[in-house]
């Protein structure tokens, strides 16, 4: 299904699933590594994660093509406990290490009650939400933290380029109204949001970023004179730095002068620190009375008397959710310069364009 505007072509879930999947194969990657990334990647994209779906294939690709990712890995557990576990992802495909991690920590919560499983040489693996959301369907929490794969935040006061964006997402399942997800960076916009305004030959709001000498910065073809600008100033920075020595430095995994900015070089391991943690619900408390107080959380959020302009208040993921409820019905926005952009991918390939 293909639905047509001026500058936007939507495809429905499907469509973009069956051509991602396609160009992995063709650049090597195996059947089943191809599918699950695949379906993470649209998943993303579903969920209105506009800068970390099929957006990232054009570079995924050109990584895959240049050596910069492992296509036969051995993922595996290099230590471990009854409540964690470090993994080291031997330079996959960050969605394929991501996945193995989650999996293992629900595994491991399921007996411990809460499980951390931390991860290196790993790589971006899309938007933090996709693996926070897993661990929902089995009555659990997630909490997902990631070194971002290149520094555009200096520390507060400074202007050398020593922090990324460092995103941090929590989902929390609720009975009947949509999870509470929380997925953020830990600046004013992700870096992705950047990429995509310049793709799109759009200008950036004022407050995304500054320049070196202080003043905005609003064309994001000019992103590498200036830097992004942290949540709370400060605060952010604080957060950033903090994530940074959780998910970077405890794992062994880049972060500060070490990471690698996979915008420029795609031929060097990122050697990408990630963690995710997961948390048993029924470990702490009954499930049902658990996600029957969240939805009571939830009701009495929505219920708040609003400020004048705002038409009602927002729980973080509620934006989210109905994206994904106009998604699953009309399809995936794809601007036509990201279509010409996956369709010169294809062609190199030898993939039927996405049309």
């Amino acid at each position: 299904m293909v639905l047509e505007t001026t500058d936007i072509k939507c495809f429905s879930a499907k469509v973009i699933l069956r051509f991602i999947h396609k160009v992995f194969m063709a650049a090597g990657m195996p059947e089943e590594e191809s599918r699950i990334v695949s379906e993470l990647m649209t998943e993303a994209d579903i969920n209105g994660c506009d800068g970390h779906g099929i957006f990232r294939l054009p570079g995924y690709i050109r990584r895959i093509r240049e050596g910069g990712i492992n296509l036969k890995p051995n993922i595996r557990i290099e230590r471990q406990k009854s409540g964690m576990a470090l993994v080291d992802g031997d330079n996959a495909q960050g969605h394929l290490v991501m996945r193995f991690c989650t999996e293992l920590a629900m595994k491991k919560a399921k007996d411990s009650g809460v499980a951390w499983v931390g991860v290196h040489n790993s790589n971006h693996a899309g938007p933090a939400a996709l693996y926070t959301r897993m661990p929902l369907a089995h009555d659990m929490i997630g909490l997902y933290v990631a070194i971002g794969n290149a520094n555009h935040l200096p520390p507060w006061g400074g202007i050398e380029m020593l922090l990324s964006t460092n995103p941090i997402a929590i989902a929390v399942p609720g009975m009947t109204e949509p999870p509470i997800v929380l997925d953020m960076a830990t600046t004013v916009a992700a870096y992705g949001k950047v990429k995509t305004a310049a793709q799109r030959g759009e200008e950036m709001p004022e407050g995304w970023m500054i320049d070196k000498h202080g003043q905005p910065l609003t064309d994001p073809n000019k992103s590498d004179d200036g830097f992004l600008m942290p949540i709370g100033g400060p605060k952010g920075y604080g957060l950033a730095l903090m994530f940074g020595l959780l998910a970077g430095t405890l794992n062994g995994a880049a972060f500060g002068k070490d990471v690698v900015d996979f915008n420029s070089d795609f031929k060097t391991s990122t050697n990408t620190g990630q963690f995710i943690v997961a948390i048993d619900i029924a470990s702490f408390s009954d499930v049902k009375t658990f996600k029957q107080n969240v939805d009571a959380v939830y009701r009495t959020m929505k219920a708040s008397p609003t400020l004048p302009g705002y038409d009602e208040v927002l729980l973080p993921g509620e934006q989210s959710h109905k994206k994904r409820q106009d998604r699953e019905q009309n399809g995936v926005p794809i601007h036509s310069s990201l279509l010409n952009a996956l369709n010169q991918t294809a062609n190199k390939l030898g993939v039927a364009f996405l049309e």
